[in-house]
Order: C-alpha cells, then structure tokens, then sequence
C-alpha cells in the first residue's frame, strides 16, 4: 500500500485552513500533518515535520510567504512547495517560482484541481493556475536577459532538458532516451546546478526560451 502524501498548510486564514483539512482528509491518499499562521511559525513546524508537499499562502503576518519559500528552500532543497493565493500580480509570480515553488495555484481553483496539482507536485511535476501560465507564457515572449552559463550542457543534458520543457516525467524521459531513472535524474541535477536554476519550471522555462524546446512541444 503506498504510503500517503503527507501536506503541511501555512495560511493566516483559519476558514482557509479549515477548508484545505477538510478536502485533505476526504481524499484517501493524502494526511495534513500540520498548519500554520504565519511564515516564522511555518518554517519552525515544517522543519521538524519535513512534510512531503507545502500549501503556502503569500499574505501572511510575521512573515509573507515569499521569504518563507526563500527559507525553506535554503534549508530543505528538496522541499516541494505550491503556492495558493489570491494574487495574480506578475512580480509575485516569477518571484515565488524563482524561489523555488514548484505550483503557483489561485484560490479559484476547484478542489479537484487542487488535488490534483498535490499529487502532480508530489511527483516532482510543476502545477499552474492558467492564469498563471499564461503570465508565463507571455514573459516567455520577451527578450532573455538569462546571463550565459560558464559550463556549458552536455549533449545528452540537453535532450533531457528539451524533454523536460515538454512536461516529461524522470520516467518518461529514462523511457526516451534509453537510461536509467536514476541518470534521468544525475541529467537534471546537472543541469540545475550548471543553470543556476531551482527547478523543472524553471529549466522548462529556460528551454522555452532559448529555442530548446516550444510550447506546442515540437
């Protein structure tokens, strides 16, 4: 039986928190282990907890989640965090996804949507709102300031990211070119790291705009 995603909440909402434990608990695959008010009180619990997917809302007293994502990621790389707010504004966007947050959802979405992008983040699969990705997309358009990277990609590096960019699993992507998950995921690292970046999204969006790879994935 596989083991349940265990969510960790910070939003200073209590009606917000209430609804989030309650579709948390009707779906049998996933376990809230802990809430939070604020950010300073987030980043203590989730320390101790290591929770395996964060819901975190940007607004908060004490401290706003985007310095909280920026603490946490410092800590806890390996931490898997979506965002879910009111705010659209593109500056908290393409700050809360430089930081590290792998889902940007807005508190429109459905709960089934919801869910949904819990398990997708779970699996290490980036989750956006369509309004979101849209405001990707359009900055996608204009020009790249990305500074160059000192050590450049391999070849097989840049087959990886190209399949990244199309929204690949490590397990499609091993399947594709004939590896390992296991390399698929030392080929990710590695580009990472060489990129300066700190996640698929970003990397697909660096893909994106380098002419690696294009929305409609050709």
């Amino acid at each position: 039986m596989n083991k349940s995603i265990r969510i960790f909440v910070a939003d200073d909402h209590a009606i917000v928190r209430k609804g989030l434990r309650t579709l948390i608990a009707s779906e049998s695959g996933m376990e809230l282990v802990g809430e939070a008010a604020d950010g300073i009180e987030a980043v203590a619990k989730i320390r101790s907890l290591r929770p395996d997917v964060i819901l975190m809302d940007l607004v908060m007293p004490r401290q706003d989640g985007l310095e909280t994502i920026v603490q946490i990621k410092e800590e806890m790389p390996e931490a898997r965090i979506v965002v879910l707010t009111s705010f659209a504004e593109e500056e908290k966007v393409f700050a809360a996804i430089k930081a590290g947050a792998l889902g940007y959802l807005l508190k429109d979405t459905s709960p089934e949507q919801l869910l949904q992008a819990i398990y997708d983040v779970h699996r290490g699969e980036s989750s956006l709102h369509p309004t979101i990705a849209l405001k990707l997309i359009r900055e996608l358009r204009q020009p790249s300031a990305l500074p160059p990277t000192g050590d450049p990609l391999t070849d097989r590096e840049v087959e990886a990211l190209k399949l990244v960019a199309q929204g690949l699993t490590n397990q499609e992507i091993a399947e594709s070119l004939f590896i390992s998950e296991r390399t698929v995921g030392n080929h990710i690292g590695s580009i990472l790291g060489k990129l300066h970046l700190a996640n698929r999204t970003q990397a697909a969006l660096y893909a994106l705009r380098k002419g690696l790879a294009t929305l409609d994935g050709d």
